[in-house]
């Protein structure tokens, strides 16, 4: 595998486990269905546009809520 590739692969692998370690669990899980759902997938993509989305939130609004669920931006 490519350098470059490889380095990437651990940086988003790094970004996740820091996204899932970081993140306010009790507050996700007391979340609607839509909305814990796109804070999952948010948790473990980092795709703020795709979470946005599927809890049919605009994007403001659902870093919004990235924030209060204490999720870096990582």
């Amino acid at each position: 595998m490519d350098a470059e590739v490889l380095r990437l692969k651990e940086e988003e692998a790094w970004a996740r486990e820091l996204r899932r370690r970081r993140a306010d669990w009790d507050f996700i899980n007391r979340q609607a269905p839509r909305i814990r759902h796109a804070l999952r997938v948010y948790v473990e993509t980092g795709d703020l546009y795709k979470a946005a989305k599927i809890a049919g939130l605009s994007l403001s609004r659902m870093d919004e809520v990235r924030r209060k669920a204490r999720i870096p931006s990582a």
